[in-house]
């Protein structure tokens, strides 16, 4: 077993978490980590008092950046140069480490695998996450995630690389969303594993209205557009969208029912809809934007 690094560097993200970030901060500082721990956050125009909360903490070193400029390639990139250390944690303010073993059980999994790229953590739902949206945390995350098996799947909320890989493979900065699925896909395909540490858990959760889940959809699949080879017929409205909403309702109607949730099901049909029109309609924006005379 490789030795623990006597140093990390933890790049945050922040904008109006102030619900968040102070517990964020506390449970950081709380691990049980024999080294030094670094922490950069990166606001980018909060104005709910989360910059007071940072300035109180006297843990970190703040940057921040004018409100409606954030590109998140371009903060975690900037994030990595501001470092001090070489080993580079990426923690979301709203992403509250859960005990005080989050960074070692992040660690050690990465540190033990020559061909590490990248690692994240387990995330659990907030106690008031709605049903809909903690299934998603179950099929992503849990003891038995659905997961592992897709064609890739990964998450920068709580997540560890190196700065050696950062060099190599930088963070695409030209991406509004999925900046993070982007960039592990191409470590993978330059030959690096891609890490998930379970023992390392983050509580972290949105409950995301109707037109937020659209406009986070619609980011994600026009982001994945950029690289993807699906033809854009294949994302349609009877198959993708219609029977895709079938199956939606019949998987979360399952999990409220074994969970005791069932109060949850007409808001995750209406919340499936939305998502399966989004990632449509997004799709087919981004194929047009980044790919059109291809």
């Amino acid at each position: 077993m490789n030795p623990l690094p006597t140093a990390v560097s933890v790049v945050m993200r922040s904008f109006n978490e102030a619900w968040a970030i102070g517990d964020t901060i506390r449970q950081l500082f709380a691990q049980d980590f024999p080294g030094e721990i670094e922490l950069i956050v990166i606001d980018s125009g909060s104005s709910d008092g989360s910059i007071e909360i940072i300035q109180q903490s006297g843990r970190a070193r703040l940057i921040q950046i004018p409100l409606g400029t954030y590109v998140p390639g371009v903060v975690l990139n900037q994030g990595a140069r501001e470092a001090s250390h070489d080993w580079i944690i990426y923690l979301n303010a709203d992403a509250t480490p859960v005990g005080t073993d989050w960074l070692v059980n992040l660690l050690r999994p990465c540190l033990d695998n020559p061909k590490f790229g990248a690692g994240f953590s387990r995330q659990i739902p907030r106690p008031d996450c709605k049903a809909v949206f903690a299934h998603d945390y179950d099929r992503c995350f849990g003891p038995e995630r659905e997961s592992k098996d897709w064609d890739h799947f990964f998450s920068m909320v709580s997540s560890i690389t190196h700065r050696s890989i950062l060099d190599k493979v930088p963070i695409r900065e030209d991406l509004q969303y999925a900046e993070d699925d982007e960039w592990t896909r191409r470590l993978v395909d330059a030959g690096y594993d891609i890490i998930f540490a379970p023992d390392s858990i983050a509580m972290h959760s949105h409950n995301y209205t109707l037109k937020q889940s659209y406009k986070r959809s619609f980011g994600d699949s026009k982001a994945m557009a950029a690289t993807s080879d699906v033809p854009p017929r294949n994302v349609n409205y009877h198959y993708f969208v219609g029977l895709g909403l079938v199956k939606d309702t019949i998987r979360d109607a399952k999990w409220c029912l074994r969970h005791g949730k069932i109060t949850g099901i007409p808001y995750a049909i209406a919340t499936r809809l939305a998502q399966r029109l989004g990632r449509r309609d997004g799709y087919h924006a981004g194929w047009q934007h980044y790919q059109r005379g291809s």
